[in-house]
């Protein structure tokens, strides 16, 4: 049995066990729809200020704007600038590179990797490597350099890079905050 309280967007959920008993659990709800129609109205239009986006929703100004703080306070909106396309910054070539780090270096190498303006983002990981890092470079000579910077740090073992050829799929998050608000329905 589920049960919805929409005030505090939570889900109560009974659960009944392989045993017979029943458990209850609390499952937050991360989005509901009207959360997911704000967020998309905000990357369709992220100059609109409130009044429009609630003209544009059908709902009134203060729900959204308790909306949209509410977002902001848990996390969901992390910023409202501007989505720079590197290619007219004039960083034509996107590179991914795998560092393999020596035990115990991993801090001392991601302070390094901060001091690199072209390295982009830095993720720990699984399986071969331990960061995979987005890089940005004007060219592949300028690739070269920006890697021979990541390398000047003490740590790393080995490191693997691979360039995009092309973007095929652009970073995206719409489609993801479509299917949860989905799931709400």
């Amino acid at each position: 049995m589920v049960v919805k309280t929409p005030r505090d967007n939570w889900t109560i959920c009974l659960v009944l066990t392989r045993l017979n008993h029943y458990a209850l659990g609390v499952l937050a709800s991360p989005i509901d729809r009207l959360d997911a129609r704000l967020i998309g109205q905000l990357a369709e239009a992220p100059r609109a200020g409130i009044l429009e986006l609630a003209r544009r929703l059908k709902v009134a100004r203060g729900t959204v704007q308790a909306r949209l703080d509410k977002l902001v306070s848990r996390g969901v909106v992390t910023g409202f600038g501007p989505d720079l396309h590197l290619g007219g910054l004039g960083y034509e070539v996107t590179a991914f590179v795998n560092l393999e780090i020596t035990q115990g270096r991993l801090g001392d190498v991601v302070d390094h990797l901060r001091l690199v303006p072209e390295v982009l983002e830095a993720h720990a990981i699984t399986g071969p490597g331990d960061l995979h890092c987005r890089v940005a470079a004007r060219t592949n000579e300028h690739l070269q350099d920006i890697i021979n910077r990541v390398l000047e740090v003490q740590g790393i073992g080995r490191s693997t890079t691979v360039i995009a050829l092309s973007e095929q799929i652009p970073y995206r998050v719409l489609p993801l905050v479509g299917a949860l608000a989905d799931e709400e329905a």
